[in-house]
């Protein structure tokens, strides 16, 4: 009973769970609707596993439960099902060796994909005016929503590299390497000035992979849109970078910002 107890406290929060059913039910309808196949639902599965233990120690770590989870949070979240639909539907395709490729108006499973992008990526311009007109804003779901964004670009980089080639995953890549490379290089940890021009190529970045994904163009077309967009994005992250070292070698005081900003998205 203890050990249960202490389960309880600590690991089940409603919005999780809610989050993780939604998860479960969209990944048996596509199941019974389009059909999936072990990959698909390994993918599905491991994201769903993956966004329930992540955000439930991120929720114990900085968010009292009696604190209201919130509408704009909430939005996020129905994001995040929807992006792992996504997900299973292209490493579905990928093991498969049957990508997702032509108009999407013939292919079934490619429709529903792109449906469920599209979807995503207006709900993403749908939780931020949330947060700041309810005056829910919070640094924990800045950052929910930055990883969201972040994993949808580089789900559609995978999607996208099927037909155009693998150069396009380094659209997916670079908020990761970034990252990554922050561990060693804690410099570029620092907050970031507000930049219409960041947030414009971090938008543009889903709408291009969509559209290149979505079969409605030529694939010279899309290679051209991808290309533009990738050099958009190496520019943005550039900026950043230079920025943060230029504000390290000055030792000027850092900006301080009501949620976290990254380099480039």
């Amino acid at each position: 009973m203890a050990l249960s107890g202490t389960f309880d406290a600590r690991l089940v929060r409603p919005e999780t769970t809610a989050g993780a059913g939604a998860q479960t039910l969209l990944l048996v309808l596509l199941g019974t609707v389009i059909g999936l196949g072990p990959a698909g639902w390994l993918a599905g599965l491991t994201f769903t596993f993956a966004t329930w233990a992540v955000l439930t120690r991120a929720l114990r770590r900085s968010w009292p439960r009696r604190v209201s989870f919130g509408p704009a949070n909430g939005v996020t979240l129905a994001r995040t099902v929807l992006v792992g639909g996504v997900t299973a539907l292209v490493a579905d395709s990928f093991v498969s060796g049957s990508p997702l490729t032509g108009p999407f108006v013939s292919h079934p499973s490619l429709a529903v994909m792109v449906a469920l992008t599209a979807v995503a990526l207006v709900l993403d311009c749908v939780d931020g005016q949330v947060a700041r007109r309810t005056g829910s804003e919070s640094s924990l779901g800045a950052r929910f929503d930055m990883e969201v964004d972040a994993f949808l670009i580089l789900v559609l980089s995978v999607h996208v590299a099927m037909s155009l080639g693998p150069w396009v995953l380094l659209i997916g890549a670079m908020r990761y390497v970034f990252v990554a490379a922050a561990r060693f290089l804690p410099w570029l940890n620092g907050p970031l000035p507000p930049s219409m021009a960041r947030k414009t190529v971090a938008a543009l970045q889903g709408i291009v992979l969509l559209v290149a994904g979505s079969g409605i163009v030529p694939v010279e077309v899309s290679a051209v849109m991808v290309l533009m967009a990738l050099a958009a994005l190496a520019w943005s992250f550039a900026r950043d970078i230079r920025w943060l070292w230029r504000v390290r070698e000055s030792g000027s005081e850092t900006v301080v910002l009501r949620e976290p900003t990254h380099a480039g998205v």
